[in-house]
């Protein structure tokens, strides 16, 4: 029996940007076009300048216009015949119709493949529902956070709403506020953290984020607004607004001001993370998650210019912990 031919070597392909890919970073439209390789990989070519943007070099988060023609060097992907598919999978739905869908995302699930992922909230949705035709992420929460997460479900929909993600017209912008619990006391005067974040991958090529110098040339501009909701000593729980979208930005804020979120994997303080897991940190309570969920999101209808606002309410988890927070004072491990 004659041995399967190999499959043929990848080749260099050059894409032309349409109103469907128009606005995503080019680390991301990469993932989406070379689906199985992983992100790490990606950031490398991206680094070495193998991928090209109208024929010059382009970094991870350059924003794609519709026309822009991307040079793809030749990457094999992974063989995803083996792979089992996603599962179909509902999420709690807040708003929907024709053009877009709000859920409210369950922490622990990523929002698409990759980076480790087989699949994502994108990926199960779309197979629910094979007859939805298009959907697509409009924005992105960590995998760790809840919340609320918008999909678009025509190409329209969604140029239009990154589109407002970018904008500075307090008329046209998506506001964004989240729930946060934070170790230690947050001083009331600290209302604004305008410092510049930096990603980058780690020894391990894990991603990362962490703060740098205004001047610093790999830094971005990142300001955060945080109020005082409640104060459950010797936690605080805070009203976060993201006035800059960056990857991490409330938890490398936060944890930069010395107040980490609570049960945070990657910024926040471990020993604690492991004392609330236990049931030790808060008597009587297991926490297991990070603290922070995506409860409100204020946005121009992409169709109808109707101004809408969404909320989530906490999670369980996050109200029994609050709850008990409020009732004995509770001493930090």
């Amino acid at each position: 029996m004659a041995a399967p031919a190999p499959a043929p070597a990848p080749a260099v392909r050059n894409v032309r940007i349409d109103s469907g890919s128009a606005g995503q970073r080019l680390d991301n439209f990469l993932a989406k076009i070379l689906k199985g390789v992983p992100k790490t990989h990606l950031y490398r070519v991206i680094r070495s300048g193998e991928v090209r943007v109208n024929k010059g070099r382009a970094g991870a988060d350059t924003r794609l216009d519709i026309g822009d023609e991307v040079r793809i060097p030749p990457v094999r992907t992974a063989d995803r015949s083996a792979t089992a598919p996603a599962p179909a999978r509902e999420f709690p739905i807040v708003f929907e119709d024709e053009h877009l869908l709000a859920i409210d995302k369950p922490a622990g699930v990523a929002v698409h493949g990759g980076s480790g992922e087989s699949f994502g909230v994108i990926e199960q949705l779309r197979r629910a529902r094979p007859e939805a035709g298009f959907l697509e992420l409009v924005h992105r929460l960590d995998k760790e956070t809840s919340g609320l997460l918008l999909i678009a479900r025509t190409r329209k929909a969604l140029v239009a709403l990154q589109s407002d993600l970018r904008s500075k017209s307090p008329e046209r912008a998506i506001g964004k506020t989240y729930a946060a619990l934070v170790a230690g006391a947050w001083p009331e005067k600290l209302k604004v953290i305008d410092v510049a974040l930096h990603k980058y991958l780690d020894a391990e090529g894990v991603r990362r984020v962490r703060t740098v110098d205004a001047e610093d040339a790999d830094g971005r501009r990142s300001i955060t607004l945080v109020r005082v909701a409640e104060r459950l000593a010797p936690f605080t729980l805070l009203d976060v607004t993201i006035k800059t979208g960056r990857t991490h930005q409330i938890r490398v804020h936060l944890a930069h001001e010395g107040h980490a979120v609570a049960g945070d994997p990657k910024y926040g303080d471990f020993a604690l993370n492991k004392a609330l897991a236990r049931g030790v940190a808060v008597p009587g309570v297991r926490f297991d998650r990070m603290f922070l969920h995506a409860r409100r999101l204020r946005f121009v209808h992409p169709a109808t210019g109707e101004a809408i606002e969404l909320q989530a309410p906490l999670p369980e988890a996050c109200v029994q912990l609050v709850r008990a927070l409020r009732g004995a004072g509770v001493e930090r491990p």
